[in-house]
């Protein structure tokens, strides 16, 4: 294969870090498609932890090339303070290792304030949004009126651009009953901003083309997870751009053809940020003890993530729409020390079953879970990095997983350190 592509199965935070980075060492480029700094994720190499947001994962190696698509909203500022962190920490970016799409949009500061105007506006109806101005760049996107970064090359251009996006903002802000912008405040930051954020912009088709044809293994990495997918995810409570597969190519400009294999990321049990149903939510002291034991809170925002049993009705769905070819599971270990374990097959909802989570909200909010059980296991999990090394009821689990989901296991995760990785099936050499 020469490329692969890395989506969520779930509701994001599944892991895609830490894969994505054991996946890079392969890879000659990595490729963020779709999304903001909205979302997050820790890997740990050699023992230290990088926090990336928007970056993709192959900064963090030497020798790889990191792009930013089309598909994705990109907050110059944040951009470059993530710069500045890793710099910190011994990791030079610079534009020959990271090439940005030059018709990628950019999210200004006034999508922030709209998020949160929007969201309080909402009063019990929040999405939970991360008040980060990514839905807003997105709708802007949509509607023509987004600055791109090619723009910022042309400041007369550019001032056109953002009188027209402030005509619309300012009018939906008043009837918020929040404060206005004027032209200023949008572009001077942004003069500003260009010479340091223009030298990364290339025509990203063209350069994944070139990649093509010399043969380079491409690694595209999706954020989010197909369960906040703006069509196929649990609507309205999803993020603002497509998180399946299919768009590392609208979000790239990148034909992605034949030779790729879509490998989806699934945490062993599961977990979701905000608002929204959750089939598999658990209140208890078992709901408690994942989140405890998962560490479950987020990278980007802090906030605590609910927590539930595996899904397999979900994740098969998402294997299904996603055309995911293997799944990598993560933090297994979590379970160690478990007498049972619960898997969901199925809901009952009004007295009748379902093998899907209707599209309907109300439908979606009356699922009750229909579980299997299976045994647990003592033994510890942690570290193990061949399937000899697991306990026996363990990969009876993993094998029940492979047959509710419809999709082989081609990776297992057994703690935050990459070398922790069980590979069933190399994704690039299949």
């Amino acid at each position: 294969m020469s490329n692969v592509v890395v989506v969520g199965s779930q509701w994001g935070d599944e892991g895609k870090g830490k894969i994505v980075d054991w996946l890079s060492e392969r890879a000659q480029v990595v490729v963020r498609f779709q999304g903001g700094h909205n979302a997050g994720h820790t890997l740990v190499i050699d023992g230290t932890a990088y926090k990336l947001s928007l970056l993709p994962s192959g900064v963090v190696r030497g020798g790889k090339l990191s792009v930013i698509g089309n598909g994705v909203v990109v907050d110059a500022w944040a951009l470059l303070s993530e710069i500045e962190r890793l710099a910190a920490q011994g990791v030079r970016v610079t534009p020959e290792c990271l090439r940005i799409a030059e018709n990628a949009a950019l999210i200004l500061p006034i999508h922030a304030a709209l998020d949160r105007a929007h969201e309080a506006a909402r009063g019990d109806g929040k999405i939970g949004t991360t008040g980060r101005g990514i839905g807003p760049a997105y709708e802007d996107k949509v509607g023509r009126r987004a600055i791109r970064l090619c723009d910022l090359a042309d400041p007369n251009f550019l001032e056109q651009r953002l009188l027209q996006l402030l005509a619309h903002h300012n009018a939906l802000l008043t009837g918020l009953g929040a404060e206005t912008w004027d032209l200023e405040q949008l572009l001077q930051p942004l003069l500003a901003l260009a010479p340091q954020i223009l030298p990364f912009a290339d025509r990203v088709w063209e350069l994944l083309d070139r990649h093509r044809r010399r043969g380079s293994w491409v690694l595209f990495e999706g954020a989010q997870g197909t369960l906040l997918d703006i069509d196929h995810g649990t609507y309205p409570f999803v993020t603002s751009s497509n998180t399946v597969a299919g768009q590392a190519w609208a979000g790239t400009g990148h034909a992605l053809g034949v030779a790729t294999y879509i490998l989806g990321i699934a945490k062993a049990y599961t977990t979701r940020v905000g608002s929204g149903p959750f089939p598999t939510e658990l209140y208890d002291r078992v709901g408690r003890r994942l989140g405890e034991r998962g560490h479950e809170f987020g990278v980007v925002t802090g906030r605590k993530r609910r927590c539930g049993w595996f899904d397999a009705v979900l994740v098969r769905q998402a294997a299904k729409m996603g055309g995911i070819d293997g799944i990598a599971l993560t933090k297994l270990d979590v379970f160690d020390g478990f007498e049972q374990i619960r898997i969901c097959v199925g809901y009952r909802i009004d007295g009748k079953i379902y093998n899907h989570l209707p599209a309907l909200p109300t439908l979606q909010a009356r699922a009750e879970p229909i579980y299997e059980t299976l045994p647990g296991w003592s033994e510890s999990t942690e570290g193990a990095r061949s399937f000899g090394d697991l306990p026996a009821a363990c990969i009876k689990y993993v094998r029940r997983l492979e047959e509710l989901i419809e999709a082989p296991v081609a990776l297992l995760s057994t703690s935050p350190e990459r070398e922790d990785t069980i590979l069933v099936r190399d994704p690039f050499r299949v």
